[in-house]
């Protein structure tokens, strides 16, 4: 970064670090001592589609990689579309199989990353509840390598929690990359398995 770039006040892109994301694991420990919360089994990868057979190509290639898990149990991923536009890869795992769910958002990051669509990668996030059906998203920036928590709200207005995402922010501070610029904390309505 130069002299211009400070004065003017811009700041240098962060590099996605995909293996941020391995960190899901212990911060789930440290989720549901301070906070009730245990993992669903659900996390999906967001990302802008494009046109074009590479694009599909590299999709499908991701798809029949996580289908091809002779481990897998349940449904095999699922690729749905929010009304926004964006495209979600589903991925179900047991709830108590927190690093195997994490493994498949890596591999999926890491395809199309490596495929030459990094770009269009928005976010990962995996799933999380606790005894009174409150849902929380632990949600990955892929362009900001940064995690922020989402609780929306039960009912049909789109509402968030925005007391237990603070709650959740400060007892993860010491497990996951927080992103610290709030306005950054995108509500992500509709995602999959929240």
């Amino acid at each position: 970064m130069g002299f211009l770039d400070i004065l003017l006040g811009r700041t240098k892109a962060v590099a996605p670090d995909l293996d941020q994301l391995f960190g899901l694991p212990s911060a789930a420990l440290t989720l549901q001592a301070a906070a009730g919360f245990t993992p669903t089994g659900t996390g999906a990868v967001c990302f802008a589609s494009v046109e074009g057979g590479a694009f599909a190509q590299a999709h499908q290639e991701v798809q029949e990689l996580l289908d091809a898990d002779a481990e897998r149990t349940g449904p095999p991923v699922e690729v749905s579309r929010d009304e926004y536009g964006y495209s979600w890869l589903v991925s179900r795992r047991e709830p108590d199989d927190l690093p195997a769910l994490v493994s498949d958002l890596h591999a999926v990051n890491s395809a199309l990353e490596g495929s030459g669509f990094g770009p269009q990668l928005l976010c990962s996030v995996a799933g999380f509840q606790d005894t009174g059906r409150r849902r929380l998203g632990l949600v990955y920036l892929y362009k900001r390598g940064t995690f922020y928590p989402f609780a929306p709200l039960a009912g049909e207005a789109q509402r968030r929690d925005n007391a237990l995402e603070l709650q959740v922010k400060a007892a993860l501070a010491d497990d996951l990359r927080i992103e610290q610029d709030l306005s950054r904390w995108f509500p992500i309505w509709g995602a999959p398995g929240l």
